[in-house]
């Protein structure tokens, strides 16, 4: 079938480029015609580069492609933005719902006036191909987080010896306070560490050095992340992208 694709494809290339060398000659008539012929297939060319050159522009579905830190052991781009999701956003979002399989929202509000939408990316510094949009209007509520649940792998060889990276890219209507909290669940107690995320920096990074943790290496079970968001009412916060790496630190 594609030979046979290709095979038509240089036929009507001849054709046309014939059609193109003979224009001068023909009748006036004739090149009414021939025009007429152009000037559709022109229209449905323009229509196909037109739409190849917006896909190909933007970031390619399922990219894991982002910068790690040398020594990294383990790297992670959550399937939110990384993947479409079925269902891509939901208004009037409940407390513990979920968006995809890794991302939940909660919150305490009596009535929910927040929002959750999944984005096409489509800026040229964008690697991610999706990205997180949050709208909240009236916020009766005392806490606003969103939890991400990070995969098994993580788990796997984690130790004290390891920093655990976050790096984001944020768009925001107005200034709020947003702080990163991570969750390591080992027996019967979770480890927590709390970081507020530099959104006046260029780089918005924040790392978890599990070293001034008291995490019990033999028994991780889980590896969770909130997202906490202060004073969050009438805005809008873009996540257009999310990326955690996993290295171990340098010797003390």
């Amino acid at each position: 079938m594609k030979f046979l694709d290709l095979a038509v494809h240089r036929q009507a290339l001849r054709k046309w480029s014939q059609t193109a060398r003979n224009a001068p000659m023909l009748s006036l008539a004739d090149l009414r015609k021939e025009r007429a012929r152009a000037r559709k297939l022109m229209s449905s060319l323009n229509e196909v580069i037109s739409i190849a050159d917006n896909r190909l522009a933007l970031p390619m579905i399922g990219s894991n492609a982002f910068p790690k830190p040398h020594g990294t052991d383990w790297s992670w781009r959550p399937e939110l933005w990384r993947e479409p999701l079925p269902v891509p956003g939901m208004a009037s979002v409940r407390s513990k719902s979920m968006l995809g399989r890794e991302v939940t929202l909660f919150h305490d509000c009596a009535h929910s006036e927040l929002s959750l939408r999944q984005l096409r990316n489509s800026r040229e510094a964008d690697l991610a191909p999706y990205g997180l949009r949050m709208d909240v209007f009236a916020f009766d509520g005392s806490f606003l987080s969103v939890v991400l649940d990070f995969p098994q792998e993580v788990v796997n060889g984690l130790t004290r010896r390891h920093l655990l990276r976050m790096d984001t890219i944020v768009a925001m209507e107005k200034p709020l306070e947003i702080f990163a909290r991570l969750n390591i669940r080992h027996g019967p107690n979770t480890e927590q560490i709390v970081r507020e995320l530099p959104l006046h920096e260029d780089e918005i990074m924040v790392e978890f050095d599990l070293a001034y943790s008291n995490l019990n290496e033999k028994r991780v079970e889980r590896v969770w992340i909130d997202l906490i968001f202060e004073n969050p009412q009438m805005s809008q916060v873009v996540l257009r992208d999310l990326t955690f790496s996993r290295r171990p630190r340098a010797e003390l």
